[in-house]
């Protein structure tokens, strides 16, 4: 229970940075731009391709001794590396939500005479965020499993008081992470509960062909 405030104080704030990040990125993959277009490309795919712990261990080793840059403390830096890697996979839903919004509806707006910005705003995007609820549900299930790793760099999260129990006693490992899976579960439930209202709104609103 100790470990339960660093939990969900981590989830919370990844998630609202890391939808933050993907709402950003995928936008800018859709830019005009070549060059934002480029860099948002180079992020989801470096963030995409690598791993999670890795991340992790080089946002708070590898940067400050390599660039001299302080992120702050380690509950900041397990709120970043969670945000950045779940938001470049998000991202993509994104874009891929707002590319699957049926074609009639961009050129029925444009008939209207709606600018560009208008379009996006009162059409494309509020039925491109239904179809994004599912998923960034999913993702946040994700994202509760991967606070997990914080206790790698010293933060006293569920997992890190589970293993000060379990080495106290190595006889209650297995009754010990049964509890963390309980425990995890439980946190799990409102989340797969919401996910599930998202797919009912998912399926009203979206305008097809």
């Amino acid at each position: 229970m100790r470990g339960i405030n660093v939990t969900v104080s981590v989830l919370i704030a990844s998630a609202i940075l890391g939808y933050l990040m993907a709402f950003i990125a995928g936008l800018c993959r859709l830019s005009n731009n070549v060059i934002i277009r480029n860099i948002t490309a180079f992020y989801v795919e470096i963030f995409r391709g690598t791993s999670l712990i890795v991340q992790l261990f080089w946002l708070y080793y590898a940067v400050p001794m390599l660039f001299g840059i302080e992120l702050g403390s380690n509950w900041v830096v397990g709120v970043v590396a969670i945000a950045l890697n779940y938001g470049a996979y998000m991202s993509e839903i994104v874009r891929g939500a707002i590319l699957s919004v049926d074609k009639g509806q961009s050129e029925a707006a444009t008939a209207l005479n709606m600018s560009s910005f208008q379009r996006m705003r009162f059409i494309i995007f509020p039925q491109a965020v239904r179809m994004m609820l599912p998923e960034f549900g999913n993702y946040l299930i994700q994202m509760l499993k991967a606070t997990s790793l914080v206790f790698l760099i010293g933060m006293n999260d569920i997992l890190y008081y589970g293993n000060i129990l379990r080495s106290n006693d190595l006889s209650q490992a297995p009754t010990v992470y049964m509890l963390l899976l309980a425990f995890y579960f439980i946190l799990a439930l409102p989340i797969i509960w919401l996910t599930r209202k998202a797919e009912v709104i998912s399926k009203k609103g979206v305008a097809s062909s």
